[in-house]
């Protein structure tokens, strides 16, 4: 595998484990009969922004890089407050 499909990989699997987030809040969701956000949700959100904040800042993206960074704060803030209400 060459240096540009390596990080192709990257980018793509980044992108799906930030879109899987949306299919196990759905099933969630669908299981309790009301829109529900589980802990896994916020745990994908965090590893998929991770993973395409290091995509971006591979391919230099100043708009990518400042929403994924973003983003990342917002996830990681979540799983602190859900850890400290519990």
């Amino acid at each position: 595998m060459n240096y540009k499909t390596l990080w192709l990989v990257v980018g793509f699997g980044g992108q799906f484990l930030f879109a899987l987030r949306f299919l196990i809040q759905w099933i969630a969701s669908e299981r309790a009969k009301k829109s529900v956000i589980p802990v896994s949700f916020w745990y994908l959100s965090i590893v998929g922004g991770l993973t395409l904040l290091v995509y971006a800042i591979y391919r230099r993206d100043p708009v990518f890089i400042l929403g994924q960074s973003t983003g990342c704060f917002i996830y990681a803030r979540n799983l602190f407050l859900i850890r400290q209400a519990a």
